[in-house]
């Protein structure tokens, strides 16, 4: 029970008794009337599990940071982006401020003093949400009776550059790319591309893609199944490259093979006896960026820019990256009329009709045309191309 006492030159404090029995104290008030004030509104506080001791509302941010981030459990790559935000944008600024000093207004504005330096606008959005993640914490730890940061309810409207639509290929488009790839890096190369467009398989779940896990059989059919444990490889920002979880729990999945994937696939696989299904010429796990700049980009976009290249190759569809080859396959699918839940089934999306999620299955029949419209896609691309032998000869497999 708190309770009042001078404190010398005509002023009086509060005093109260901490769970660890010491004394905490709050001074400054001018008569006891207003001590008695300031403790009926202490208790109404603590009845309601809102108030915060002060001593406990000066613990600053960086003091806090250490221990937040020692107890989050998420992604490497996230927990290393927080660690970037905190240590560049937020601790510089907030770090020897108190909970207590912490308002929405303050923080409102240096948000807008962010966006004015010239920072890219869903990097101002992710120190924000790093911000108010760390603040929703401290409240349980009674650092901070609540978030100070509440959702903006006003702001002039800003005119900002529209997302530019995610660029997809045609069949054909899909196959020349994967063309140049093995002329540029190597058929293992055209193989994860072809795999990439066919299947709509995310980046890290193809990569990580273990042997075991592909399923292949003499009547040409088959499919790989994507393990949520250990099916999807994580590229850290720093440090070694490891096995991981899926990105969801709806990653987790089983994708059929069109009969020409299998083929090709079962081909593949004899080319090397490394336990990961698509891997580097040199046998190693594969890195986006490396991938990207050696072999995608340079297949994509051609090298008519480069002077005198080792190898020339035609610009085939400029922009389109791995992750546009599942836009290219999601397209296919909406162009064969292949039903909502099939796709997000084969893409590992969550239905945001969770009605629908439910109680809607897939079909034999509705599977079997998938997988048709899929080997009729690979059959005119291959019947309607005009690369060179030399170019193709990776798809005699398939």
């Amino acid at each position: 029970m708190p309770w009042t006492e001078p404190a010398g030159d005509d002023t009086w404090r509060v005093r109260y008794r901490r769970a660890d029995g010491t004394k905490g104290a709050i001074s400054g008030f001018a008569d006891a009337t207003a001590a008695e004030d300031h403790i009926s509104t202490m208790l109404h506080e603590q009845r309601a599990g809102t108030w915060i001791d002060p001593e406990d509302g000066r613990t600053t941010v960086a003091e806090f940071a250490p221990a937040w981030l020692d107890s989050l459990d998420i992604d490497q790559r996230t927990e290393e982006n927080y660690r970037s935000f905190l240590k560049v944008h937020i601790l510089p600024r907030w770090g020897t401020a108190g909970f207590g000093e912490l308002t929405n207004l303050g923080i409102r504005t240096w948000e807008k003093k962010l966006r004015a330096s010239g920072l890219a606008k869903t990097t101002v959005d992710s120190i924000i949400k790093c911000f108010s993640l760390l603040l929703s914490d401290a409240v349980p730890e009674k650092l901070v009776a609540a978030n100070p940061l509440v959702a903006r309810r006003r702001g002039r409207r800003r005119r900002t550059q529209r997302t530019p639509r995610k660029i997809w290929g045609e069949p054909a488009e899909v196959l020349h790319v994967a063309d140049q790839v093995a002329l540029k890096y190597g058929a293992c190369g055209a193989v994860l591309v072809i795999t990439g467009g066919w299947t709509g398989a995310r980046w890290g779940e193809l990569t990580g893609l273990d042997r075991s896990n592909v399923h292949l059989y003499d009547d040409d059919t088959g499919s790989i199944y994507l393990d949520p444990d250990i099916g999807a490889l994580h590229e850290p920002c720093s440090g070694p490259l490891y096995l991981g979880h899926l990105k969801t729990d709806e990653s987790e999945r089983t994708i059929s093979l069109p009969p020409f994937l299998v083929r090709l696939l079962r081909w593949h696989l004899t080319t090397h006896n490394h336990q990961q299904v698509f891997v580097t010429p040199n046998l190693e796990w594969h890195r986006r960026s490396n991938f990207s700049r050696r072999a995608f980009r340079p297949a994509a976009d051609g090298n008519l820019h480069i002077a005198n290249p080792a190898i020339r190759l035609q610009p085939v569809k400029p922009g389109l990256t791995f992750h546009g080859l599942r836009h290219s396959h999601k397209t296919w699918m909406i162009d064969d009329g292949i039903p909502e839940i099939a796709q997000a089934l084969r893409l590992g999306h969550v239905l945001q009709d969770k009605v629908q999620e439910t109680y809607s299955h897939v079909a034999a029949a509705v599977e079997q045309r998938l997988l048709e419209g899929l080997q009729a896609r690979w059959d005119k691309a291959v019947a309607d191309s005009k690369t060179c032998t030399e170019d193709a000869r990776w798809r005699v497999y398939a």
